[in-house]
């Protein structure tokens, strides 16, 4: 299934078919820890912070974003999860770069259905 724009630059399109290529086939398969501390490898980030507490929401949601934007397909589903990626949407999907939002969005509707209707305070 194509995005909401099937006439991509070429650059959006390999960046599409990167992110898209990582999604796991159901939400459901993030099954990544919901509490305590996370260290991130170095083929996620390799330099400056890499330990990210899930109990505090701004260092979740670094960590949140640092995964979708350069985790691989086994790094989504053993980091994330479900829950807490839905829960925490409609702030993240702000965050994130429009490539990535639109990707998971196009994949995943029911991330839309967790945005209130007034998404303006962060």
């Amino acid at each position: 299934m194509r995005g909401r724009d099937d006439h991509r630059p070429p650059r959006a399109e390999v960046l599409w078919d990167r992110y898209r290529s990582r999604l796991p086939e159901r939400l459901q398969e993030l099954a990544g820890p919901v509490e305590g501390d996370v260290d991130l490898p170095l083929h996620i980030v390799w330099s400056g912070r890499t330990s990210y507490s899930l109990d505090r929401l701004k260092s979740r949601m670094t960590l949140y974003r640092t995964v979708l934007a350069e985790g691989q397909s086994a790094d989504l589903v053993a980091l994330l999860h479900h829950r807490l990626l839905a829960e925490q949407w409609p702030v993240l999907r702000r965050l994130i770069s429009s490539c990535i939002r639109e990707v998971w969005e196009d994949a995943f509707p029911e991330l839309l259905r967790t945005a209130p209707a007034d998404t303006t305070a962060a």
